[in-house]
């Protein structure tokens, strides 16, 4: 690199450093969704797709599927065609013979649309189109302020109004982290309003008690409208199964509720392979698809054509110690696999994210952050969720991490855009303009291109050594740490309709009012 390239890289790096956010900053990507431009990656071969689902037919066939404490969805699947077997009072084995299950899905739509407050923030799910949402479920949060600490409303509300400024995301997500201030029965109430109030993109409902799911569809009736409701899709649950192989009547009645009012819904198995899964990859793609499938299935006997998501979780293990493990390679192939199936089942599909075990948001937290995420990216996910904050196995969500992890969603924006070759972008009149030994900064074409030619990113260090020590050899953590409270400081609510808040506000006062407080 000459000198005169240095210099000027100096430059620009110093002028970069702390910045929250530049006006047009990377503003060439931002967009309320991402639609693929680059092609997905086919792991295995046509025949080793058809033995994986020709032993998940096997699984739903052989083996079966157990339900418990809901008799409703039993005597769906029983008139469709399913051989029940009664196991105990509320429980039953479910035996589908092969297809069966396949046929069902076939009124899935292949892809569909979730709508947001505002209309310029409507999200496609499936095809062509890619959704990236927060990471979900944490009981703890994090930062390096305050170390590791249960999280409450005022954390949740927090990391959605993160997620509303940032453009590199397209949906706010669901239970970012549990508001353990709240209690349980209560909580829901409090997460969904923040989505409502605080950012004016899609979200996911609760979906941890029937009557849980049930209130977030009807806040969205207040939100939306009634009537708008009942023919689009603006809010989703999602669903585990009880892997191996079982579902629970929380689940199943959660599934119906949200089916029933034409919502979407996510189905995923968590497995853990060797402990609820077998331990090799193939044969937890297998059950993955077996049990999503089966999961899938019940929205379409109670409502056909109401949206589904086929969605996969498959996790390694430490065979030392049993822990879970993140961001390993194995899971990261299986989530191609699942790609590859879901585009023949014509589903879309939820796999993967910013998956990592590390307690800290370093370099151990990226790497294998980077692994599970380019899996989802190159297997053609459509909605991925934990694409931001995602630390300690899941267990905690921290704010460093989060910031550092949009970032790293800027640049697939980028990436998943792919690139044009054209006569002018070939570049040849930027070489002739001066020729051999001229550097080419000021050429026009340098000119017509230098503000979206590359992506920009917001947290990284690209100044020299000597610059980056002087200035106190900020790491990538303290930078987001930085970051995050400056975000903080300038957030500003989208606006909403006072009316509508109000009776937002009323429906939570009345609903909370009429059950005492339930902590666990």
């Amino acid at each position: 690199m000459g000198e005169a390239q240095v210099k000027s890289r100096g430059r620009r790096s110093r002028r970069s450093e702390g910045r929250t956010a530049e006006p047009g900053q990377n503003t060439h990507l931002k967009v309320p969704f991402i639609t693929r431009q680059i092609p997905t990656y086919d792991i295995l071969s046509e025949e080793s797709l058809d033995r994986i689902e020709a032993t998940a037919e096997r699984i739903m066939a052989e083996i079966g599927i157990e339900f418990r404490e809901d008799p409703e969805v039993v005597e769906l699947f029983r008139a469709a065609g399913a051989k029940v077997t009664n196991l105990t009072a509320d429980s039953w084995n479910l035996k589908f013979e092969p297809g069966m299950i396949r046929k069902i899905l076939s009124t899935a739509p292949e892809r569909f649309t979730q709508h947001a407050r505002n209309p310029a923030n409507t999200v496609e799910i499936g095809g062509d189109a890619m959704v990236l949402a927060p990471s979900y479920g944490s009981p703890f949060v994090m930062d390096l302020d305050k170390g590791r600490r249960y999280g409450t409303i005022e954390d949740f509300q927090n990391f959605v109004k993160l997620a509303q400024m940032s453009p590199n995301l397209h949906h706010s997500g669901g239970t970012i982290c549990e508001p353990t201030d709240i209690a349980v029965n209560k909580r829901h109430l409090d997460m969904v309003y923040a989505h409502m109030r605080y950012s004016d993109r899609a979200f996911l409902g609760s979906i941890t008690a029937p009557e849980r799911a049930e209130d977030s569809i009807e806040m969205c009736r207040i939100l939306f409208g009634a009537d708008f409701v009942d023919q689009n899709c603006v809010i989703m649950g999602n669903f585990n199964t009880t892997s191996p192989l079982t579902m629970d009547g929380v689940t199943t009645r959660g599934i119906r509720a949200y089916a029933a009012a034409g919502q979407g819904s996510i189905h995923l198995p968590f497995l853990l392979g060797g402990a609820v899964s077998p331990l090799t990859i193939a044969g937890s793609v297998a059950q993955c698809l077996a049990e999503s499938m089966v999961s899938c299935a019940i929205t379409q006997l109670v409502r056909p054509g109401s949206p589904t998501v086929l969605a996969s979780f498959i996790s390694s293990m430490s065979l030392r110690s049993g822990s879970p493990t993140f961001g390993t390679p194995e899971p990261a192939l299986g989530s191609l696999a699942m790609g590859q199936l879901a585009r023949r089942l014509k589903l879309p599909l939820r796999c993967a994210g910013n998956f990592s075990t590390s307690k800290l948001p370093d370099g151990q937290a990226m790497q294998q952050s980077m692994m599970s995420m380019m899996s989802a990216v190159q297997c053609g996910a459509n909605y991925i969720l934990h694409s931001a904050g995602f630390l300690d196995g899941l267990l905690s969500m921290s704010y460093e991490k989060f910031i550092l992890d949009t970032d790293l969603c800027g640049a697939l924006h980028s990436y998943l855009k792919g690139f044009e070759v054209t006569e002018d972008t070939l570049g040849f009149d930027a070489l002739a303009e001066g020729g051999p030994g001229q550097h080419l900064f000021a050429t026009q074409h340098t000119l017509r291109h230098y503000q979206t030619a590359y992506w920009d990113s917001a947290t990284d260090d690209h100044q020299p050594w000597e610059s980056w020590d002087e200035q106190g050899g900020i790491d990538a953590a303290t930078r987001a740490n930085a970051r995050w409270k400056a975000q903080l400081a300038s957030y500003e609510a989208p606006p909403m309709d006072p009316g509508t808040d109000e009776a937002l506000q009323e429906f939570i006062t009345k609903t909370k009012t009429a059950m005492p407080d339930a902590w666990y």
